[in-house]
């Protein structure tokens, strides 16, 4: 595996962040993106996945729903729903862990301890 890709289920640019940071904190049920709410609480990082994306030795990239199917849709052709943690290789993209799955998991710690088994 050359690195892993998450993809959030919302696009770039301060007002977006804006938005959904108020999303979160008004009607968080309403906010559509598990991995934002994993790894992010209204504002900051969590300490948690801070610390194991500093920590690790994971080569990872973090994109919005726009800057992925900017750089990577056209290239690989496949179709994903979003928000999605995919691995890079040789072959291509594959799913390391499903939105569906991501609505599953509870909290970061659970989300890290999935990622340190695939990996």
């Amino acid at each position: 595996m050359e690195k892993l890709i998450f993809v959030y289920n919302a696009d770039s640019g301060k007002l977006k962040s804006l938005i959904g940071a108020f999303q979160k904190v008004v009607n968080p049920d309403s906010y559509d993106c598990n991995l934002c709410k994993l790894t992010y609480g209204a504002f900051d990082e969590k300490k948690a996945w801070r610390d194991f994306r500093k920590n690790g030795d994971l080569d990872m990239a973090f994109l919005h729903r726009d800057e992925f199917l900017k750089n990577y849709a056209s290239k690989f052709g496949h179709k994903f729903e979003f928000p999605i943690i995919l691995a890079e290789n040789q072959k291509g993209l594959e799913v390391l862990v499903s939105t569906s799955e991501l609505k599953e998991i509870m909290d970061v710690e659970e989300l890290i301890s999935r990622i340190k088994e695939r990996t």
